[in-house]
């Protein structure tokens, strides 16, 4: 089995299991607002200087899974122009609504990468943030990332699937187990068999969740396909549990390929 062969494979062993998804009252697929909030002053990261190291002055940078466009707004300035793929359109609008508040030049393409790449602007810098565990097929996600970059693509991942922070909670409210990879260093392997040379850098960063309980709660029995019932179960789950308030990630990034 190659690299991109096991990388499919991790992330479909995530996939809850079908007695558990058939009780759920609600889909567990969801997205809480907070993941998507875009904080006034950016703070610098890894992934936002290795991005800003490569962007030229009145640049352009191309935010894939942009939600409300944090890696695209740590850039401007120098970037001027900024172009969000997404596919929800309410992350759209969010993002559209920040470059205008921020007098940035905007576009916004609607839809899954890499299949809207044809249609979509090249950009000095290409970024990826919190992106990558979402795509099974990994290699033309990648590729299309690199033929759209005239510098650099910048990717950021956890170096643990994002639903790892609900491992616990799956073990005490199911008895059910979750894996433990794919990881940073299996994307590695995927660049390197790809023949893209990409350097990586670890580093501690904040965790992005809800400060307030209840709707944490809300959210986390949503995930766990539990019925709202369960909320009080939940809550009380999370107040002896609490999420840490740093998470471990990696930044992983490349200079355009040139093929």
């Amino acid at each position: 089995m190659n690299a991109a062969d096991r990388w499919r494979a991790a992330l479909e062993a995530w996939a809850i299991p079908e007695e558990i998804l058939a009780s759920a009252p609600e889909s567990p697929w969801i997205h809480p607002p907070v993941l998507f909030e875009v904080p006034t002053t950016i703070e610098s990261s890894p992934s936002h200087d290795r991005a800003r190291e490569a962007m030229p002055v009145g640049g352009t940078v191309l935010d894939v899974g942009c939600g409300g466009g944090i890696a695209a707004f740590a850039l401007t300035p120098p970037a001027a122009r900024v172009i969000g793929v997404d596919h929800q359109v309410e992350m759209l609008s969010m993002f559209r609504a920040n470059a205008i508040a921020r007098g940035v030049a905007v576009e916004t393409i609607e839809g899954f990468w890499p299949a809207v790449a044809p249609r979509t602007a090249l950009a000095d810098v290409v970024t990826a943030h919190h992106v990558v565990y979402n795509v099974a097929d990994i290699v033309p996600f990648l590729a299309a990332l690199d033929r759209h970059a005239r510098q650099r693509v910048v990717l950021e991942l956890p170096n643990h699937h994002p639903l790892a922070s609900l491992t616990a909670a799956w073990r005490h409210f199911w008895a059910l187990e979750r894996p433990t990879a794919p990881t940073p260093t299996d994307l590695l392997a995927v660049l390197d068999q790809m023949g893209i040379d990409a350097a990586s850098t670890a580093f501690e960063g904040p965790m992005r969740t809800e400060t307030d309980l209840d709707q944490a709660a809300h959210f986390t029995r949503i995930r766990l396909c539990l019925p709202a019932s369960r909320e009080p179960e939940v809550r009380a789950f999370l107040e002896s549990n609490p999420t840490p308030g740093t998470r471990s990630l990696t930044t992983i990034w490349w200079d355009h390929s040139g093929s």
